[in-house]
């Protein structure tokens, strides 16, 4: 029987293994020092711009964007990651940089990232949030996915048969139409109707609120009559795009939907909520979405958390009703959220890159 002498083992360490290991090491050095590059896809006639987060070999570098230092690496070449795309749908009057951290846990697990600008309801331009946006919205995330398969930079990169959509609030919204949700404003109508005090916010947003005053019933009464001649349109709206194979909708609006819509939704789908969202409340949206649909995956539930947690990095200074919606509860932990956006990451995961 032959044994390896002492002298037979450093000759296949020094041959063949140690070579190894430094090809490796130097393979995880250059990972780890990737960044996370940031192009855009410029606006046109019918669509607003569409923000791209990708893998790429250059190093991050401070980037300021309004109140917002970021560390990417601004028009860096594009390299394959795990060939998948995912479009996020932002909030009301949101936009691409409060969803950054979300983006950079995707791009490191090797998606690519698209946000769509969407019309009349972004933070360069609120003039028309609300059902005309829910309108607009899931064939805008539609035409961001064409748009990104036409660009030159990323369409060799990209598989867009299976993409995955992620929204939050509004953007919840978009991303449970595109899991198959039908809606209506007059559905919207009727839930103000019936509920218009405990779910205030939701209804009327950042014109006004009820602060117990005299003046409240006229508040409401002002807000009935705006909503009932807007939003009586009983017409249902889908939107179905075959590419969608997984959604993940964080604290959504959501009391509008026919739930019967969202039962059996013909992809994975997975919810965020949020314990002390006092804007949209849990039981008029997300907590029924849960109820109704079957196969939902309650990804993370933070209980104490406002309805601003998902946005990460949170814009810094937020005064009035604003802040009322989006600042953080006191003793919310926000370091967990790095947690849940690895959550996010690894059900994309799961449902976009097993065969």
């Amino acid at each position: 029987m032959h044994t390896l002498s002492v002298f037979s083992i450093r000759r296949i360490w020094r041959s063949y293994l140690f070579p190894v290991l430094i090809l490796v090491l130097f393979l995880w050095a250059n990972r780890a020092q990737a960044g996370v590059g940031l192009e855009e896809i410029p606006a046109t006639a019918t669509d607003g711009i569409v923000t791209l987060f990708y893998p790429t070999q250059a190093e991050d570098q401070p980037l300021r964007r309004g109140r917002f230092v970021l560390n990417l690496a601004e028009r860096a070449g594009p390299i394959r990651g795990n060939g998948r795309l995912i479009v996020i749908s932002h909030g009301s009057g949101g936009g691409p940089w409060v969803h950054v951290n979300l983006a950079r846990a995707l791009v490191e697990a090797g998606f690519v990232v698209a946000m769509p600008q969407h019309h009349a309801d972004n933070f360069m331009d609120e003039s028309n949030p609300g059902p005309d946006s829910w309108t607009l919205r899931p064939a805008e995330v539609s035409r961001a996915i064409d748009a990104v398969g036409r660009d030159t930079r990323f369409a060799s990169l990209l598989m867009l048969d299976k993409v995955g959509i992620y929204g939050m609030s509004a953007g919840g919204h978009t991303a449970l139409s595109m899991a198959g949700g039908r809606w209506s404003p007059a559905g919207f109508k009727q839930h103000c109707e019936a509920s218009l005090e405990e779910d205030f916010q939701s209804c009327v947003g950042l014109i006004t609120r009820l602060t117990g005053s005299m003046f409240d019933g006229i508040k409401k009464w002002a807000a009935m009559l705006v909503i009932r001649h807007r939003f009586s349109d009983a017409t249902p709206r889908e939107h179905h795009d075959p590419r969608v194979a997984a959604v993940v909708a964080g604290v959504p609006t959501a009391a509008d939907f026919d739930m019967t819509s969202l039962a059996h939704p013909a992809m994975p789908v997975a919810l965020i909520t949020a314990g002390q969202d006092h804007w949209l409340i849990p039981r008029f949206h997300s907590d029924l979405v849960m109820q109704a649909c079957k196969s939902c995956v309650l990804l993370a539930h933070l209980p104490a958390a406002g309805h601003g947690a998902l946005l990460s990095p949170l814009p810094p200074g937020l005064t009035g009703l604003v802040g009322d919606m989006l600042n953080d509860p006191p003793g919310f932990d926000r370091s967990q959220m790095a947690e849940v956006d690895q959550k996010i990451a690894r059900f994309f995961e799961q449902h976009l890159l097993q065969k």
